[in-house]
């Protein structure tokens, strides 16, 4: 086969409920990975099972059709990767697909050194992602040369990376992603976007040092959250988009003094701990460092309610709040070991 031909797929069969293919000695390599994180991600992207067993140069996937089928087109495609570029043809009906128009000036910006910065972002979102080539009916931008970025995974994983990539894109190439790229075919009435601009002091506020105050909002409400330019996009469901939306709302009234929060006995996401005054500055600690570990700790997104709006008596009251109640029962434990000394 000269260089440049697409490799023949690897010969497969199915017995016992489950796919064996066979595979040479360095498409075993490919696939395994460094410390077998490929083959991990493979299975976790896919829900399906894979065993590689190096001695009889087989490859068996196990789990229900459907897994097992997507597993067999992912590792398919990670085999062609090691011999040239991927064809992937658009215009077949597949619903684990997201592909994204990246300008070639960005390409390695996205790709980051080694291709660490992609892999991160597999990471983060349990996707598959690769540069392809494509048949079918999308072009490129106009005007732009680009190349097509595939992402592969659960619905959800796929918009999280998506946003990522786009994120990437406009902070290199700042005006190019425009609003036809956020534009989202595949959201429906079980999961949809929504979108605030955020001002540049309120962007830098609510991305927090490496984004960790942005990433401590999507863990505490279950929703996608990006930024892409000054744009905050919220993915998810009407109730994951609803927790967002007022986490972020709650976030960025904090530069200007403490919070009050309506209605707090109408929520599902939230618990309350009395602290009592003396006690606040162990629960805080230095700039509020105590309660930053809580919160990542816990998965939660925590802040002490403004003085003089509570009712109650003289404590404190700090606000817990999360999809999760393991996790703000945990933070409740952290605060009390804090304030109490005790478990």
């Amino acid at each position: 086969r000269r260089r440049g031909e697409p490799a023949a797929p690897p010969r497969a069969r199915v017995e016992d409920n489950k796919i064996v293919m066979e595979i040479s000695d360095d498409d075993a390599a490919f696939i395994l990975g460094k410390q077998g994180k490929t083959k991990e991600k493979l299975a976790r992207v896919s829900g399906a099972r894979i065993e590689l067993y190096e001695d009889s140069r087989t490859l068996e996937i196990m789990g229900p059709p459907e897994a097992r089928r997507r597993a067999r087109k992912y590792v398919e495609a990670v085999m062609a990767q090691r011999v040239g570029p991927v064809s992937i043809d658009e215009d077949e009906d597949t619903d684990d697909l997201t592909t994204v128009n990246v300008p070639n000036e960005a390409v390695g910006f996205v790709t980051g050194a080694q291709g660490n910065f992609l892999r991160s972002i597999e990471e983060e979102w349990g996707t598959l992602m690769f540069f392809a080539e494509y048949r079918g009916r999308r072009g490129p931008s106009a005007g732009v040369s680009t190349e097509k970025l595939a992402i592969f995974g659960p619905r959800r994983g796929r918009r999280g990376a998506h946003l990522k990539v786009l994120a990437a894109v406009e902070t290199k190439m700042r005006g190019f992603v425009t609003a036809a790229d956020l534009a989202f075919a595949d959201d429906d009435d079980t999961f949809g976007t929504e979108t605030r601009v955020l001002a540049d002091s309120e962007l830098s506020y609510a991305l927090g040092k490496d984004g960790s105050t942005r990433r401590k909002l999507a863990r505490a409400s279950g929703c996608v959250m990006e930024f892409v330019g000054h744009i905050a996009f919220l993915s998810g469901s009407r109730d994951e988009r609803h927790r967002a939306r007022d986490y972020l709302k709650w976030l960025l009234k904090q530069r200007n003094g403490p919070v009050h929060v309506e209605d707090l006995s109408e929520r599902t996401d939230v618990l309350t701990i009395k602290v009592p005054p003396e006690c606040v500055g162990y629960v805080t600690g230095n700039r509020g460092s105590s309660l930053r570990a809580i919160e990542e700790e816990s998965g939660t997104f925590c802040f002490l309610e403004s003085a003089g709006e509570q009712a109650g008596g003289p404590d404190e009251r700090l606000l817990v709040f999360g999809i999760d109640k393991a996790g703000r029962d945990k933070a409740e434990r952290l605060v009390r070991q804090l304030v109490f000394g005790i478990d």
